[in-house]
């Protein structure tokens, strides 16, 4: 007879993405638009794209345009570092970062656009995933 030694009640592990290429370049003051085009894939890249067109004052279905690249290749991302669709995506680890910026600028852009229900399905998400990044980026 075999017995079962894990918890029942605890949830997926947390997802920790690997480090982005595109994070060391925007450091060191790299534009973003030029770093999206070397790194095409990487959401923290986006993020920064989204970031610099909110703060320039772009039109927000600019901004929510490029966090929703973001999000969808963070999602890309997500699944291929075995995240199942839910579980926390810790803020702490510094490689989460590009998606849950995408995220928390995708549920900001939404709101700003009147899409209700995606600012409510984002910020919820965004919370879900790591509490401390919807602290940080949402208020």
């Amino acid at each position: 007879m075999s017995t079962f030694g894990g918890d029942l009640m605890a949830g997926p592990p947390p997802t920790h993405l690997p480090a982005d290429p595109a994070d060391a370049e925007l450091a060191g003051g790299d534009a973003p638009a030029a770093v999206v085009r070397r790194h095409p894939a990487s959401p923290a890249a986006w993020a920064a794209l989204a970031q610099q067109a909110q703060d320039a004052g772009a039109d927000d279905v600019t901004v929510y345009a490029y966090s929703r690249v973001g999000y969808h290749r963070s999602l890309d991302m997500l699944r291929r570092n075995g995240w199942k669709g839910h579980g926390p995506v810790p803020w702490e680890h510094e490689p989460n970062r590009g998606f849950l910026r995408s995220l928390a600028l995708l549920a900001l852009a939404a709101r700003a656009i009147g899409e209700t229900e995606e600012w409510e399905r984002c910020s919820t998400f965004l919370r879900d995933s790591s509490a401390a990044a919807a602290d940080e980026l949402l208020g």
